[in-house]
């Protein structure tokens, strides 16, 4: 270990070790954020513009923030949601294709409100399309997409049950060319016919990310092993020759 070419091989090791090191305390200062946004910061209505662009991610900071688009629903794509809970009673969503006035083609799903029955859900799905393309303004609370669930054996392969903007897309008319928001906004506001959507504001302080603490203990253990490794070749070096010296001596 002390000849000259394993040392340098340990100042190599120290160098990648560092580089590991720096990366896991990196990914440890994203698990904890220690400077959440101030209380009640969710609750002031902005552009959604100024909040997260189309088919961008939100940050956690923003999750829950209320937002404010205008423009106009898309007759054709009022879409029910089922197994929606509203205060612990199951039931569904009416959703709709709001296409916010914009440079390009933009739009966002939205939350319409929640019905107990699924007549109850389609009859004010029918209401909203004879009455949509009036400009207007929705305020609501902005919502990452919970993301698509297979159907299970034996269910609707069509019937939608999880709030995904992806899923929506593909159901919606007119999308050549189309931006779309990677979250949905939960509207302040029901329809008629519809009750208001429980949507409490997002509990405040530090939050924890346990993923980014995985990966930072990751590192750990990857700096670890590059001290493993130097020692492990060294070992198997000096290992070949007591073999080559006994069989010489042999």
């Amino acid at each position: 270990m002390l000849r000259p070419q394993w040392i340098l091989m340990l100042l190599l090791c120290l160098v990648v070790a560092g580089i590991f090191a720096w990366l896991g305390q990196w990914q440890l200062g994203r698990a904890v954020d220690t400077a959440p946004r101030e209380e009640g910061a969710t609750e002031q209505v902005m552009p959604i513009e100024d909040v997260v662009e189309p088919g961008s991610y939100l940050t956690d900071p923003l999750v829950g923030q209320r937002v404010v688009a205008t423009g106009a629903f898309v007759p054709d794509d009022f879409i029910v949601v089922s197994s929606r809970f509203n205060d612990g009673e199951q039931g569904y969503w009416v959703t709709g294709q709001f296409r916010i006035d914009a440079p390009t083609p933009t739009s966002v799903a939205v939350a319409l409100g929640w019905a107990e029955t699924l007549d109850e859900a389609e009859a004010a799905a029918s209401a909203l399309a004879a009455e949509a393309g009036e400009t207007l303004e929705v305020t609501g609370r902005l919502i990452p997409d919970e993301g698509i669930l297979p159907p299970g054996p034996g269910v609707d392969p069509f019937e939608l049950t999880r709030m995904s903007p992806a899923a929506l897309l593909g159901r919606w008319h007119d999308v050549t060319d189309l931006d779309v928001y990677r979250q949905f906004i939960v509207s302040d506001e029901p329809a008629a016919g519809l009750v208001t959507i429980h949507s409490p504001a997002p509990d405040s302080g530090t939050t924890v990310n346990w993923l980014n603490i995985f990966y930072a203990a990751e590192w750990v253990i990857f700096a670890g092993f590059a001290f493993y490794l130097w020692y492990r070749l060294a070992k198997d070096a000096w290992e070949k020759e007591i073999e080559d010296l006994e069989e010489a001596s042999a």
